[in-house]
C-alpha cells in the first residue's frame, strides 16, 4: 500500500556527466518548455498577418502592450528597451515551465520551475543583468553611490536587500510550484473511483498559480531594472 509517507520530496533522477550531477527530469522538462515556447514563436512568424490576428499572435500582441506599458510606467522604455523582450520571454518560458507536466507523454514530465536549481538560476541571470545594467548607466561610480549614500546607516539594510532580491525571486517561483506539485502527488493517492474530481480542480487551480507566478517574476524584473537605471538610486 502507497502511502503519503513514501512520496519522496526534492528527490530527482540523477545523470552524472563531466562530474556533475544532473538531475535529468529537470533538464528534459526545461528541454520540452523551451522547444514549445521556440515553436509557437515559429508558427506565430510563420502566420502573422497584419489584418485579423490569430488567437496565438493576438495572446502575444496583448502580452507585449501589457509589458510594454509596465515599462514605460516604470523607467520609460527608451531607458532599457531590452527589458520588453526579457519580461516577455520570462513570463512566457516560466508560464509553459509552470505549465509543462500537463503535457500528455510518455514519461511523466515535471514543471522544472519546482527545482531550486531552475529558479535559482533564472534569478542570478535577472540580478546579474540588472546589476550590468546599472553600470553601464550610471558608471561603477554612480551605481556604487546608490548603495553607499546618504543616509550611511542604511547601507547594510541595503545590501541586506540585494542579498535577498534572487532568493525572494527564486523562492517564491519554486516554492509555489514544488508545492503544486506536491499536492498532485498527494491527490492520486486518493482512490481511483474519486481520484479525477480533485485532480481536475487542483489541476486548473494550479494552471492559474502557474500564470500568477509567471507574472509576478517578470514584474519583479521589471521593478528591479527600474532601480537599477533610475536617477534618484535605491
Amino acid at each position: 500500500m502507497v502511502i503519503a509517507a513514501d512520496i519522496k520530496v526534492g528527490e530527482h533522477p540523477i545523470w552524472n556527466i563531466g562530474g556533475f550531477a544532473i538531475h535529468s527530469d529537470t533538464l528534459i522538462s526545461t528541454l520540452v518548455a523551451g522547444a514549445i515556447l521556440v515553436g509557437l514563436g515559429l508558427w506565430m512568424r510563420r502566420t502573422i498577418t497584419a489584418g485579423v490576428p490569430g488567437k496565438l499572435q493576438l495572446a502575444f500582441e496583448g502580452l507585449t502592450k501589457y509589458i510594454e506599458d509596465l515599462v514605460e510606467q516604470s523607467m520609460g522604455i527608451k531607458a532599457a528597451p531590452f527589458v520588453v523582450p526579457l519580461a516577455v520571454t520570462l513570463f512566457a518560458f516560466i508560464l509553459i515551465a509552470n505549465w509543462v507536466e500537463i503535457v500528455p507523454t510518455k514519461e511523466h514530465l515535471i514543471s522544472p520551475t519546482s527545482d531550486i536549481n531552475l529558479t535559482a538560476a533564472l534569478a542570478v541571470l535577472v540580478l546579474a543583468w540588472v546589476h550590468l545594467t546599472g553600470f553601464r548607466k550610471k558608471g561603477l561610480l554612480g551605481y556604487v553611490k546608490s548603495f553607499t549614500g546618504a543616509p550611511r546607516w542604511l547601507i547594510p539594510f541595503r545590501a541586506i536587500e540585494e542579498v535577498a532580491k534572487p532568493l525572494s525571486l527564486a523562492l517564491r517561483l519554486f516554492g509555489n510550484l514544488f508545492a503544486g506539485g506536491l499536492m498532485i502527488a498527494l491527490i492520486g493517492l486518493m482512490p481511483s473511483f474519486m481520484l479525477w474530481a480533485p485532480t481536475v480542480i487542483w489541476k486548473l487551480f494550479d494552471m492559474f498559480i502557474g500564470v500568477i507566478q509567471a507574472l509576478i517574476f517578470s514584474l519583479l524584473t521589471i521593478v528591479y531594472f527600474s532601480f537599477a537605471v533610475s536617477e534618484e538610486g535605491h
